[in-house]
């Protein structure tokens, strides 16, 4: 006697609403969430302007998108006075805010100068389109209520008694405003920094003043001499005499044991309280070749040998100098997590230091890292800087410092180098947002088309042996 042969297998649609549905979420969490997230990470990795001098267009998006968002958040946050109830010591509540609307202003003056020389990813000025964002960002810095943590530190001449941190960033953010807006309403606060903390500086025993009281920071000072530097093209002011004189702070017994600047000493007795660490390096590069021309490429070069490294699945900086007892795992509120001995904080200000000095080999490494991490949604967002970032007090730093970091251009006074590979990194990234897309659309598909093997699961009429009807199969 034959054996009954089996039914074939076959494949229909699902008649159910439920499970289109599912189908149809999965399909838009795939494209929104990897899928097109993956396509633009492929095609700013092709960019020519992060292998060399230019403006990315990952700036140019980023700054449109980020611009009403920063707007919002900073005229809200002022509205709200809650910076003046913040913890004294909680730097993503207290310097996080500032941080953010400084790096907007000058991410955005540098679009603007960029856009002025007919290089532009935008149909409209910057200074136009982000005309409200800049002057709510602005608002943002000379609001009292976000100065209450540094009046608690240093009294109420806090504007005026060391104080380098925050007084080198109400410079560098009034600077850009000024520049941008040309409007002169912050010229008189601009130019009483830029005069008073250029004379304090100078007049100091060594060059370097506290951030916080009992706390200094040189690769502050190194930002603040920096900032004055920028600001005097504004304001139309002199300090280079001053700036020359600077070096005495950074170089000889005030350098540490790799001739770079220290991340902290003390101005009791100027001994090292920290030596050079990889965040301050990148820093530092910024500035230091505007500062002091003839001791650019020796810094950079003595930061690349100690703090470089590559691993192959990644390149980058190190937090702390190769060989040093610091561990190779840790996570900090300045330097971020460190992996492996690499510097996150380190590798992304890393960018803006590499391009000021012509080094696209790095550039081009740490920025195609960037993006390949940065999760770019269809809407502008970055979400990984953003997820990173504080979510009630500084939701846009991660993104606004990114912005200023791929804007920076090189010196023209040095040579561009190329070159830099993308790492196992930027390779697993894309498998990660294009396999992910691709196995949420698999899933999706399973849930519409069901099988139909002997009358099971197609939710169809058919006939089977025991009955001479049809009878409905449940799906």
């Amino acid at each position: 006697m034959n054996s009954p042969k089996a039914s074939p297998v076959s494949r229909s649609w699902t008649r159910s609403p439920a499970r289109a549905l599912s189908a149809l979420l999965l399909a838009a969490v795939a494209g929104y969430f990897f899928l097109l997230p993956g396509l633009t990470v492929a095609r700013d990795l092709q960019d020519d302007a992060i292998r060399a001098p230019g403006m990315p267009r990952i700036a140019w998006r980023v700054h449109r998108a980020l611009t009403p968002r920063i707007e919002a958040w900073a005229r809200e946050r002022v509205a709200s006075g809650r910076a003046a109830h913040v913890a004294l010591h909680d730097v993503p509540t207290t310097e996080w805010p500032i941080f953010t609307s400084v790096f907007y202003l000058m991410a955005t003056d540098a679009l603007e100068t960029r856009y002025r020389a007919a290089d532009a990813g935008s149909n409209e000025p910057p200074a136009v389109y982000a005309r409200g964002a800049v002057r709510a960002a602005r608002d943002l810095l000379v609001d009292p209520s976000h100065h209450t943590w540094v009046r608690t530190h240093w009294g109420d001449d806090y504007l005026h008694r060391e104080d380098v941190f925050f007084r080198s960033l109400l410079i560098a953010g009034l600077t850009s405003y000024e520049h941008l807006t040309r409007d002169g309403t912050s010229i008189p606060m601009l130019r009483d920094q830029v005069d008073t903390l250029a004379r304090d500086l100078d007049e100091s025993p060594r060059g370097v003043l506290n951030d916080y009281p009992g706390e200094c920071y040189p690769i502050d000072v190194v930002a603040a001499l920096g900032f004055i530097q920028r600001a005097d093209a504004v304001l139309g002011t002199e300090h280079g005499a001053m700036l020359a004189r600077s070096l005495r702070a950074f170089s000889g017994p005030m350098a540490d044991s790799l001739g770079l600047v220290p991340y902290r000493m003390s101005t009791e007795t100027y001994a090292e309280e920290q030596p050079s660490r990889g965040v301050g390096n990148s820093w530092v590069s910024v500035f230091a070749g505007d500062l002091w021309p003839g001791r650019s490429s020796d810094l950079y070069s003595r930061y690349e040998a100690s703090f470089w490294q590559d691993h192959g699945w990644a390149a980058g900086f190190r937090e702390y100098a190769r060989g040093s007892r610091e561990p190779e795992w840790m996570t900090e509120v300045d330097a971020g997590p460190v992996i492996d001995g690499f510097g996150t904080a380190a590798s992304a200000f890393g960018i803006a230091g590499a391009r000021r000095n012509g080094r696209f080999d790095h550039a081009y490494t740490l920025s195609s890292e960037m993006i390949a991490l940065s999760w770019p949604l269809p809407d502008g967002t970055l979400l990984a800087p953003r997820s990173v970032s504080h979510a009630t007090d500084a939701p846009y730093l991660g993104e606004a410092g990114l912005l200023y970091f791929m804007t920076i251009q090189p010196r023209a006074d040095v040579p561009i180098v190329t070159g830099g590979r993308a790492t196992g990194l930027v390779y697993a990234s894309l498998a990660f947002y294009f396999g992910i897309g691709a196995l949420l659309l698999r899933a999706g598909k399973r849930l519409v088309w069901v099988k139909d093997a002997g009358g099971e699961a197609s939710g169809r009429r058919v006939a089977t042996p025991e009955t001479s009807g049809a009878k409905l199969v449940a799906s």
